[in-house]
């Protein structure tokens, strides 16, 4: 049963929820947190955690969860995970602040696709959550919208540096989301009237003294603009400094930077560069996959027309220190990029993949890798070319000078895994890819 990791949180857009309420544990933990099981289990419907996790994995039940948060008891508090693996998948992290002057209950969810709340009924269900949540847990400000739309408005910093933000907290209206709770104090900072004559789909007061606000019927259209227009006129009526035409282009930028871009990569690395775009941020996503389209590798030069005659005395033993130098590359990765042992074209792709996401050359000593990783790559890569192309190694005395002659061609794999060795960015100008398929085209 796979569980939501964070990697997974940032797949493809999600609903996220996240607000910081007052706990009063003196009743009792059990006590106080009926109410918000109660609220989930009679909104959340399709999306409802089905599993507890603590330092095991349980069923979702409330015994599940008391045995859970007593697992995870400290002297801090508690914090349990409950999830969802089906779609729409869910992530619920409680975490229970009991022993700090005022107890907390910190609330982080996240709903996974945002695409599921295009329907105005399970929207509202989930402002009925939210709504009864932060009632019976009040809070100085809670957030619910899409993760990328969190990530373009720098949420909670919002352009401060993490001092001012842990100091100044949220002092003021620094954006409006799809649907948001402010605290007492934020709505008098505003002006109550103000605040509750918002343009919005729904203003409503909470019995705490918070504003329910929240801007169109459905989380998932945030991005039109249609949606754009109604967010830009509301903040701009709680920030009556903030300029409109200022902030709509803003917001009209962010829909931009989300707007789904087609893939066209450079075909022999497409099934490396597929794969970069789901290791940056969602909110980046469309941008990289634009910057990974126009990138076209210089074209291989790691070859000769004619080989250089080997200068080494035995041809076997150097050829036994080529295959001991494969096998370090073997024995260091095997578990982290299992498909090496294969010894495939798909393997050197995963190779390109690991050492890109990891940024290998910018992380590791530099002695490492020159004396170690790169010449058991050209020993690897060298290996590929006899087994997988019919090629025959040329020794030479110098690493980088040994070859391996495929049909007309002679091809210098140590060459080729010094420069790719370089800097992340080298690790797709001269990736093992790109190579390996520049020798399989010249292949008689």
């Amino acid at each position: 049963m796979k569980l939501l990791t964070l990697h997974d949180l940032n797949a493809e857009d999600s609903l996220r929820l996240s607000f910081d309420g007052a706990f009063d544990q003196r009743s009792g933990v059990e006590c106080e947190m009926a109410p918000f099981l109660d609220t989930l289990e009679a909104c959340a419907g399709e999306w409802m955690p089905s599993v507890v996790t603590s330092t095991r994995r349980r069923k979702y039940s409330r015994s599940s969860i008391w045995k859970a948060l007593e697992e995870r008891r400290s002297e801090y508090g508690s914090i349990i995970g409950l999830h969802r693996p089906a779609r729409p998948a869910v992530s619920l992290t409680l975490n229970l602040g009991l022993t700090q002057r005022r107890p907390r209950l910190n609330v982080a969810l996240s709903i996974q696709p945002l695409s599921f709340f295009w329907g105005e009924g399970r929207c509202s269900k989930f402002i009925d959550l939210v709504r009864a949540w932060t009632s019976r847990y009040p809070t100085s400000y809670a957030v619910a919208d899409s993760a990328a739309e969190r990530q373009l408005s720098d949420y909670p910093n919002f352009g401060r540096d993490d001092e001012s933000a842990q100091r100044d907290g949220f002092d003021k209206v620094y954006e409006l989301f799809w649907l948001n709770v402010f605290g007492p104090k934020l709505v008098e900072s505003v002006g109550r009237e103000r605040m509750l004559s918002t343009p919005a789909h729904l203003v409503e007061e909470l019995p705490n003294g918070s504003v329910l606000l929240v801007l169109r019927p459905t989380a998932a259209d945030f991005a039109s603009d249609e949606a754009r227009v109604a967010q830009a006129r509301a903040h701009v009526h709680l920030r009556p400094d903030l300029d409109f035409d200022t902030v709509l282009r803003t917001l009209r930028e962010r829909s931009a930077a989300l707007a789904p871009v087609e893939p066209r990569f450079h075909p022999d690395l497409a099934p490396l560069l597929s794969r970069l775009p789901d290791e940056v941020a969602i909110s980046d996503r469309q941008q990289k996959i634009a910057e990974l389209n126009a990138f076209r590798p210089p074209e291989p030069e790691e070859w000769l027309p004619v080989a250089l005659p080997s200068d080494m005395e035995s041809l076997e033993r150097v050829r036994n220190y080529y295959g001991d130098l494969s096998e370090s590359l073997l024995a260091a990765l095997h578990t982290k990029v299992p498909s090496i042992m294969e010894e495939t074209p798909e393997s050197l792709t995963d190779l390109d993949f690991y050492f890109w996401r990891e940024n290998f050359p910018e992380r590791y000593k530099r002695d490492l890798i020159d004396e170690h990783t790169a010449p058991a790559l050209g020993a690897y890569l060298g290996g590929m070319l006899v087994r997988r192309l019919g090629g025959t190694w040329v020794p030479r005395l110098k690493l980088e000078e040994s070859q391996v002659r495929v049909g007309k061609r002679v091809w210098l794999p140590f060459l080729r895994a010094r420069r790719y060795m370089q800097s992340r960015q080298s690790l797709l100008d001269y990736s093992l890819t790109q190579f390996f398929r520049e020798v399989e085209r010249h292949r008689p």
